[in-house]
């Protein structure tokens, strides 16, 4: 935490607009900081009180006996205005402004006020987090800088979890749901505005903080990916998890974040991918965002996804099995002396193969959990454990169970979770400090995102160095862009050592012949203009032209169209008619936060309909290339169906890095293209560039 060391773990606190009343925004800090127990100077400011809350009052900040390293603004509007100021001018480095009414309701008037705030702290030196902000809290140093109610009622509780966010709420809700689990916090921070210390930046000096051990971010919008950036290269260095809540995936959530927090809007596809990239799990909900916790801090270093899974209960064993299935968690497939073992210990009634159902057999005999279980953590094949117990009253001991479950989970060291409904079952288990859920199905989610969390950690960080060897660079650009004519967009990508089709560019109707002369056969006729991208809707585009004059008479046509439309006359195509067995896409173009962005999935005309495409950020390797085009709904039939040879996925492939390659790179401008249709053939037989629409900057 050596960065923003003032904000996280301050000297002394001063707070603006400090009250005797707990319950008020300006006194919950004050109470707070004493509760928790803050070992710096306290001063709270408020010209009206002698004393607040047993410390010393003072009129103002310059009444203070030295400058405090952290003031807590407790004012509202215009006065969290001026009182910026003057920590500006008493030399304070951080500013906590607590203050709504700024950006967030209002894009010009209350934007610009936030950035005067910024602005006067900048020149003298100082940091600010908000406005808006419900505040910090650093529970290990009791620094706890934060008017959130919810601090009312607890007690310290130190963890190894930190919760950042941007809005207030969302900085606390996770909080509670964690204490329920009996999981302690380190840090649960609330930047609002993200005026100036974003929530990103925080949660870079956190990330520094060894005792976190997992980190949780609510985010309404990324303005700025650079510090996300930087915080995932850390936490990968540490081995630290970050799971993110973005919220914002439809239209609606949209508009609701930039009405609450002032933020813009991302295309949520492109977050996904921005995710994925640098290693971070991308939460569905808030459950999403805490349920697998407990998973995260029990230290395990997972080897692999396949499940056993072991219960009292025949319907348990298929739900799980199913619930795996579904998740992608195959279930092991256990050693026939393993199976042979069991055989020797469980009644004859009782399933041995995996999932493993115990039977009522449990009942009459508590020993056959703590029989089998060390049988089972001989096996190799199994990398994780589910125990299923959905009903165990009386005769059931559920100790001894327990006892023998936590026993077995040291023994191999693997992740295991305990489905149990029953409240008591559930106790004895989590009292034995074993992870449980109330469903199976629970079970399943949590340890799914658990084990994919770390096979994502694992792959990101085994590219990251090639990926480094072709960092991604944001082109320079004006703003303005120019559409190159296809034979040109064409050009560039065949520069490249991108395949594209056999075609000419012909500027006569005397060479229009010629080209379908040289190519053979029957040829496409397309029109050529840098003023036209979607040529076929002004009947631009002549498919299986069989004869020579043919050309030359389309030539003409194509040519009146053109100058007919008003836009440029470039020539007229002639190119070959492109073989292949599917037609793809590719598309590009650069985020204005994200930066390039490379779009792949089933093309042709009806590719705006369908949807399948997937998302990749540059630099990526040829094999993410490969992985992205196999979560594509398309993707089984690159293997071939029905007797069909497999397609050339490893041309395809190798064109999307190139194409990752011209995105990323600087000199050459291209802001934005589309390649549709793009011909994928047999295996072997490679891929081809048939229609391209480039656009560069100017």
């Amino acid at each position: 935490m050596s960065r923003l060391k003032a904000a996280l773990d301050p000297r002394s606190v001063a707070i603006i607009g400090a009250s005797e009343n707990h319950n008020k925004v300006g006194g919950r800090p004050v109470h707070y900081l004493d509760k928790f127990g803050f070992k710096g100077k306290v001063f709270p400011i408020n010209p009206t009180r002698p004393e607040v809350q047993g410390h010393k009052c003072y009129p103002s900040l310059a009444d203070l006996p030295e400058a405090p390293e952290m003031v807590i603004v407790a004012v509202a509007g215009d006065n969290a205005i001026g009182a910026v100021e003057d920590c500006a001018a008493r030399g304070v480095k951080v500013a906590v402004v607590m203050a709504s009414g700024f950006g967030e309701v209002d894009a010009v008037a209350g934007k610009a006020k936030e950035r005067h705030m910024v602005e006067v702290a900048h020149k003298a030196g100082m940091r600010i987090v908000g406005p808006n902000s419900q505040g910090l809290a650093n529970f290990g140093t009791g620094a706890i800088a934060s008017f959130s109610t919810m601090f009312m009622d607890m007690d310290r509780a130190e963890g190894h979890v930190a919760m950042l966010s941007q809005s207030g709420a969302l900085s606390t809700v996770p909080v509670g749901f964690l204490r329920q689990k009996g999981i302690g916090v380190r840090h649960t921070h609330a930047t609002g505005n993200d005026a100036d210390i974003t929530v990103g930046e925080l949660a870079v000096a956190v990330a520094e903080d060894p005792e976190v051990k997992l980190l949780l971010l609510y985010l309404e919008s990324i303005p700025d990916k650079t510090y996300l950036e930087e915080l995932a290269a850390i936490a990968l260095d540490r081995d630290l998890p970050i799971i993110a809540l973005k919220s914002g995936r439809t239209e609606a959530g949209r508009q609701a974040a930039q009405s609450h927090t002032g933020a813009l809007a991302n295309e949520d596809r492109v977050v996904d991918a921005f995710f994925e990239h640098h290693g971070i799990w991308r939460a569905p909900d808030m459950r999403g965002l805490v349920e697998a916790t407990e998973l995260y801090l029990k230290g395990w270093k997972p080897r692999g996804r396949r499940l056993v899974a072991i219960s009292n209960s025949g319907a348990v064993c298929v739900m799980t099995a199913d619930a795996a299935t579904s998740a992608g968690m195959p279930m092991a497939k256990l050693a026939p002396e393993t199976d042979k073992k069991l055989k020797g210990i469980l009644p004859t009634f009782a399933t041995t193969t995996n999932p493993i159902d115990l039977t009522a057999a449990l009942l009459s005999n508590s020993r056959l959990f703590g029989d089998i279980l060390p049988v089972i953590a001989e096996d190799p094949a199994a990398d994780a454990f589910l125990i299923g117990v959905p009903v165990a009253g009386p005769g059931y001991d559920v100790p001894a169970f327990a006892r023998d479950a936590a026993a077995f989970g040291k023994q191999t060291g693997k992740p295991l979770v305990v489905a149990a409904t029953q409240k008591s079952v559930a106790d004895e288990f989590a009292a034995e400090g074993i992870t449980v859920f109330p469903t199976e199905v629970e079970a399943v989610a949590a340890l799914n995102q658990f084990l994919s969390h770390h096979e994502l950690m694992a792959r990101t960080r085994a590219r990251r160095a090639e990926r480094a060897k072709a960092s991604a660079t944001t082109a320079a650009s004006t703003g303005k862009t120019e559409m190159l004519n296809e034979a040109d967009s064409l050009a560039l990508l065949a520069a490249r050592g991108i395949p594209v089709v056999p075609h000419r560019l012909c500027r006569s109707r005397a060479e229009a012949v010629a080209a379908f002369e040289a190519i053979g056969g029957p040829v496409v006729v397309k029109g050529c203009s840098a003023d036209i991208a979607h040529k076929s809707e002004l009947g631009l585009v002549k498919l299986g032209v069989a004869m020579r004059e043919a050309a030359g008479d389309i030539y003409s046509e194509m040519e009146d169209v053109i100058r007919r439309h008003g836009a440029r006359f470039d020539g007229v195509i002639v190119a070959a008619m492109a073989g292949g067995r599917r037609e793809i896409m590719i598309g590009a173009h650069r985020d204005p936060v994200f930066g390039p962005v490379v779009a792949m999935g089933d093309g042709g005309k009806y590719v705006e309909i369908f949807r399948d495409t997937t998302l990749l950020l540059p630099p990526f390797t040829q094999a993410e290339a490969v992985e992205a085009l196999h979560r594509l709904r398309v993707a089984p039939l690159f293997a071939g169906v029905r007797g069909e040879p497999p397609m050339d996925v490893v041309a395809l492939s190798n064109a999307i890095v190139k194409i990752g390659a011209l995105m990323a790179d600087p000199e050459a401008r291209v802001m934005s293209l589309d390649l549709n249709p793009l011909m994928l053939d047999s295996d072997g037989k490679g891929c081809v560039v048939v229609d391209a629409v480039v656009f560069r900057a100017i």
